[in-house]
């Protein structure tokens, strides 16, 4: 078969590409890695469940956990049912429930398998919470759920906080509420507006650095119910500023799909092993997997230069997947899933496969190609070639 296919140009011209077609090497037993790595992970959709895709979703239970085996077969956690899944974009709080509770169950027969749950408040519409009370009610809903399943706590940003909330205090109020609850040291979790514009203003504020105290000090105030804090906001030195200020024995787990290797390696500062780099709680590890498992592990043998360069080439690949409108990155996500052979569709929960363009697929293509992560180079162009034949165009 011919590695090359045509493909648009932002000028809407097409140009044959020729693929480099040389995938990375799996590793032949799960590494062993000197960071904490999460992958947030995607949901595979049932396409011939007889649904409104729009308003209802449908899931291939089997294709969504054997995903979750890849992960963990490769030495990542799985953080589960978070926005990757599609939480709040298509995925709804009793689907979430049940996606953690297979995820728990499938993880029991995985030997070292981590998985941590979103809790939120998402089965609180924002316009039917009046008072921080409300908020409160509703993460006890979903703590009590999955503590009861034995799950850890990611404990996600609330779009019902975010409007009912009139200051810094409501937020201390909540999360003291929350912390002080929890039955084992949970993960934070602070979503920047480009992820998800219902989330600004989060803290309290729409000064990020004010908005940083307010966390901060929630953080110190239970340090012992805080493993450790994500921040998606996409922006390195706030995410380096912030670690150097975490309480002791309180992690970083980077969610900067921009900067993650940089962030990672880490700069070696201050004396405190968990504030000089980051772990990763990240979504584009779900696209990127093989790449972030061999490079993790070349890190842990202390080959740093190694690590680079495996994970250097998939940065490009990460910017363009999470390009403004960055919410809508879950599409890049599930294409490579698609392209890779990880599912035999590409249909998304909620029709969510119409928010990128078949030029921004196009180039999604050539960059996982150029950093080496189409695992089946035959099979992505025959892939690619049926997208693009759906769009009327011969590859």
């Amino acid at each position: 078969m011919t590695l090359s296919l045509n493909l648009p140009q932002t000028d809407g011209a097409l140009a044959r590409y020729a693929l480099q077609g040389a995938p990375l090497a799996l590793p032949a037993s799960r590494p062993a890695f000197n960071r904490i790595a999460y992958s947030a992970a995607h949901v595979v959709a049932d396409p011939r469940a007889a649904i409104d895709p729009w308003l209802q979703s449908a899931v291939d239970w089997d294709a969504t956990i054997a995903y979750r085996q890849r992960l963990w077969s490769l030495g990542l956690g799985v953080a589960e049912a978070m926005d990757t899944a599609q939480r709040g974009m298509g995925l709804d709080w009793p689907t979430s429930l049940e996606l953690i509770r297979r995820s728990l169950d499938a993880a029991r027969d995985v030997p070292g398998a981590l998985v941590a749950s979103g809790c939120g408040t998402d089965h609180l519409a924002p316009e039917d919470a009046k008072s921080v009370d409300d908020v409160i009610r509703a993460y006890e809903e979903q703590m009590a759920a999955i503590e009861k399943l034995g799950g850890k706590l990611i404990v996600m940003a609330s779009r019902a906080l975010a409007r009912v909330a009139k200051g810094p205090a409501d937020y201390e109020r909540v999360y003291d509420r929350v912390l002080s609850q929890a039955r084992q040291p949970v993960v934070l979790h602070w979503l920047g507006e480009m992820f998800d514009p219902a989330l600004a203003g989060y803290w309290g504020t729409r000064d990020t650095d004010a908005a940083m105290d307010t966390a901060l000090g929630i953080i110190a105030a239970h340090a012992d119910k805080v493993d450790g804090i994500k921040i998606s906001l996409l922006d390195k030195d706030k995410e380096i500023a912030m670690r150097r200020r975490l309480a002791p024995g309180v992690r970083m787990y980077t969610g900067d799909d921009f900067n993650y290797a940089e962030l990672i390696a880490g700069d070696g500062w201050g004396n405190e092993a968990t504030h000089g780099k980051s772990d990763a709680l990240l979504g584009i590890f779900d696209a990127i997997a093989p790449a972030a498992s061999a490079a993790l592990g070349e890190l842990a043998q202390g080959h740093t230069e190694r690590f680079h360069a495996i994970l250097g080439p998939t940065v490009p690949l990460s910017r363009h997947i999470f390009q403004a409108p960055t919410r809508f990155y879950k599409t890049g996500v599930v294409f490579m899933a698609w392209l890779n052979g990880h599912q035999s569709h590409f249909t998304m929960v909620g029709g969510q496969q119409s928010t990128r363009s078949l030029v921004h697929l196009a180039e999604l293509f050539r960059l996982a190609d150029a950093a080496h992560l189409l695992e089946q180079p035959e099979l992505a162009v025959q892939r690619m070639g049926q997208l693009l034949a759906v769009h009327g165009v011969a590859a």
